[in-house]
């Protein structure tokens, strides 16, 4: 088994005193394979009986011996064996990279154009399309950053909001009328200069209406 360490040191050890039974993992994205159960029928009722002994025959100092043998139950030559059953089973479900040895799983993370992993040999579609949405990401956060979104903000309440003297409702600058309940906005109206005619704003430097020409 010397030759599959890298894929045997990626698992994790489910034996239990019943049988053995390993879980592989792929090296990138952590897919794993559940191998086979195999019973464990060497050795276990003996071993079993011995722990059996140092717990209920001995003292309560021998629960450490108790453990023990239930170990050896699950441990030596028939543990070595099951994990290597379950090494051969394990290899037909994934593929090793002769670039870097990793074992990856054949469906999300292996190349099979180019025959590696594809940490070493990135499917090109998938990088292209994943490079375009990192771009994209980054021109939005870019542009967006270029916008003033704060400057009709009044940072220091220099611009005085007024109330409706009939609802109370908050008046931005330059309200004629209250957007809650239609009340004439005074002091907006008595600074604001109306076209005669149309009744379109006008500026107090303009001398004839931008809407309809008429002279103010």
């Amino acid at each position: 088994m010397s030759n599959m360490i890298q894929f045997v040191a990626n698992h994790d050890d489910l034996s239990t005193d019943k049988g053995f039974q390993f879980k592989f993992y792929c090296d990138k994205c952590r897919n794993g394979h559940m191998s086979r159960f195999l019973p464990n029928k060497v050795g276990i009722a003996g071993e079993l009986l011995r722990a059996a002994g140092s717990l209920f025959g001995g003292h309560f100092s021998d629960a450490g011996n108790a453990a023990y043998h239930v170990q050896r139950a699950i441990g030596g030559k028939a543990h070595d064996d099951a994990l290597d059953t379950a090494v051969q089973e394990g290899k037909t479900y994934f593929k090793q990279c002769t670039r870097c040895g990793h074992w990856v799983c054949p469906d999300v993370c292996w190349n099979h154009s180019a025959g590696l992993c594809e940490d070493c040999a990135p499917d090109e579609h998938e990088e292209l399309t994943a490079q375009q949405r990192q771009a994209a990401r980054e021109q939005i956060h870019t542009k967006t950053r270029e916008q003033d979104y704060t400057k009709d903000l009044d940072f220091l309440g220099r611009a005085s909001l007024t109330q409706c003297p009939k609802c109370s409702a908050k008046l931005a600058p330059g309200q004629k009328f209250c957007p809650e309940c239609g009340t004439t906005n005074a002091a907006a109206a008595t600074k604001a200069k109306f076209c005669g005619d149309c009744g379109a704003a006008v500026k107090a430097e303009q001398r004839f209406c931008a809407e309809c020409g008429a002279k103010q």
